[in-house]
Parts: structure tokens; sequence; C-alpha cells
């Protein structure tokens, strides 16, 4: 998974007055399942529509397996799509939507039937070939989309939020039927979601945007592990974030206590930020904790309890299975590896 099959370098893409990418340069891997990541407005969609070539970049340019290929029409490029709305034919039944590319190429009906076949079996929905599209469920009309898409044999298949419409069961599974086809065939996969959790599922690499800009592009754990800034903390799950001073290497000050920590390469006595995920907090009594707070509420989430923790002035986030009375007393707990340190500035991006 070392080559290159796409390159984006120094796409710059505006609406009007609003600049929807900044100089956004990334590269693809070939085989990879790459997530573009975000909040609405930041700018994964319109990055998805330059590749596709629904859409053309103001400057900069769109390597295809090192050739430019901004000026090449959709239908020219080895890419395809699949979108939210899943633009199925809804006067053709199953086989005439998954084949109607191979139709257009002229290909023989033996090769067209051996090619529908393959892909019915690949996304599960052998012996539906004759069913209508309008009976079918979101999550079979979904296959029915992915099918039509891999049916041509794209060397990279774009997925724009194709899971949105999914309920929250079939969604999860659809997910991990995904990541299984994209193995199987060993195609590049670029996804596009603002859903953390499925990013985080699904993802070889995560690129986390806002603004138009990358924030951090890195594997699943390290942008959960070790957020770049502020944004990709608070986006990335939940996040204690607060004031500190780094002291030295491997020793920080936050909350007028000093802790071991394993970052370094910081200035002495520099401020920085830090970042603390609520689930590694530990509870325990009042007398033996590091830090001291008071209960404000506790919510049941299913796995966890969903803990509100008043310290001072500062209200912590705590995940745990244990639920502390509401108005008790705790002790908190953070150990070395527990700790993220970010430098300050950081938070400029948020």
């Amino acid at each position: 998974m070392d080559e290159n099959i796409i390159e984006l370098k120094n796409i710059y893409k505006q609406y009007g007055k609003n600049t929807i990418l900044d100089n956004f340069s990334i590269n693809i891997k070939r085989n990879e399942f790459l997530t573009l990541l975000g909040p609405s407005g930041c700018g994964k969609t319109t990055t998805l529509k330059i590749l596709a070539g629904f859409e053309t970049a103001d400057n900069g340019e769109v390597i295809f397996e090192n050739n430019v290929i901004n000026n090449l029409p959709p239908n020219e490029r080895q890419i395809n799509t699949v979108f939210q709305k899943y633009a199925l034919f809804p006067h053709m039944n199953v086989y005439e939507n998954i084949s109607f590319g191979l139709k257009i190429k002229k290909l023989s009906k033996d090769t067209i039937d051996k090619k529908v076949n393959e892909m019915l079996k690949l996304v599960a929905l052998e012996g539906f070939e004759k069913r209508n599209i309008d009976s079918l469920s979101g999550g079979q009309q979904q296959r029915v989309a992915i099918a039509r898409a891999l049916v041509n044999e794209p060397k990279v298949l774009l997925l724009d939020e194709p899971l949105g419409a999914l309920d929250l069961k079939l969604r999860k599974g659809m997910q991990l039927e995904l990541k299984n086809i994209q193995k199987k065939l060993g195609i590049t996969f670029v996804f596009v979601t603002h859903d953390q959790e499925e990013a985080l599922t699904m993802s070889d690499t995560i690129i986390v945007m806002n603004k138009g800009k990358i924030q951090q592009l890195g594997s699943p754990e390290d942008i959960y592990n070790e957020p770049a800034n502020a944004f990709v903390a608070r986006f990335i799950g939940e996040s204690n974030i607060l004031p500190g001073v780094m002291l030295e290497d491997f020793k920080v000050k936050f909350c007028n206590k000093v802790f071991t920590c394993v970052d370094k390469g910081f200035d002495k006595n520099e401020e920085i930020q830090v970042v603390i995920r609520p689930e590694d907090i530990a509870i325990v009594s009042e007398e033996e904790g590091m830090i001291k707070g008071k209960v404000i509420s506790s919510v049941f989430k299913g796995v966890h309890y969903e803990i509100e923790v008043m310290e001072n002035d500062r209200k912590w986030i705590l995940h745990n299975t244990k639920c502390p009375a509401p108005d008790s007393f705790i002790g908190m707990n953070i150990y070395a590896d527990e700790i993220h340190i970010m430098k300050k500035e950081s938070l400029e991006n948020e």
C-alpha cells in the first residue's frame, strides 16, 4: 500500500466569496480505505466531486496514476461514485440497474451476466435480479448502488455519506460489509462522513477537515490517541482540554499539581494544552485522588456512565462503569500514558 494512486496538489476552490478548499493537498495510496471526516461545510464532499470530475478546482492539480486529469470528464476517469441518495433508476429492476454501465460499453450478454452475478454474490443479493427497486429496503438499495458502481471495475470508489439514510443497526452492519468488500476487491475507497465512530471503525487513514483545511492526517489510533489540536480532540470523541505548563521533559503542571507525562521536546515552562479522554480518568476515593471534585450528574449510556464532575470552577467529563451518586465527592487519578500535551497555538485552528 505504498504507491500513490491519487494526488491532490494545492487544490483551491471558491464558491462566490466562500473559500471551500484552501491549498488542499493529499496523497491517496493504492488499495487504501481513506476517510474524509469533518463537520458540514468543511469541504469533504467538494473534494470528492473534484476527484470524480463533477467539479473543477480553481487552482491545483488532480493527478491519477501520475497523469494530470483536471480536464478529464467523469465518464473517462477510472473512478466511480456512490452517493448518499443512491440515484438508482426506479423504472429498472436490480439486474438492469447493475448492468446499465456494462450495456453502455456494449459488452456481450454473457459477459454482462457473468459480471452482474459476481456483483450480486459480492453484495449478498443473489436471487434479487428481477426485484423492483422500490420493493427493496434502504440497505438493499445501497448494496445495489455499490454493485452498480463496482461492476465497471473502477480503480477507485468514492462514497459520499452512503450510510446516512440507514438506521443505526443496519448502518453498523453495512460498515463491516463495506470494509470486507474493499478488502476482498483490493481497490481504493475514499469515504466521506461526519460520523466519528464510522470513520474510526472503517478506515486505514483518516483526514480530519475543517474550513477547507486538513487538521490532521493519520491512522484511527493516531487521530484518537494523539490529536494534533483542540479541534481534532473535540471532534473525535470527547475530551477534557485544560491549560497547563510544561515544566520540563516528562513533567507537566495543571490543576495546580505536577504530573508525570510521556511528552518531551517542549520549552521549559512553556504554556500548553492538556488533553485527557473521559475514559482515561480513574475514579478513586476522595482521599486517594490526585484531583478531587463533586459529582454534578451521571447519565447511563449503555456501556458506561457519563459523569460530570466539578473541580473548583472546571467541569470534567468522565466515562466509567461505576456510577457515583450525585453531589458526592470523588477522587480522580490520571496516569502518565493518559496525558496528551498539545502546543497552545493549536487552538487557533478551532
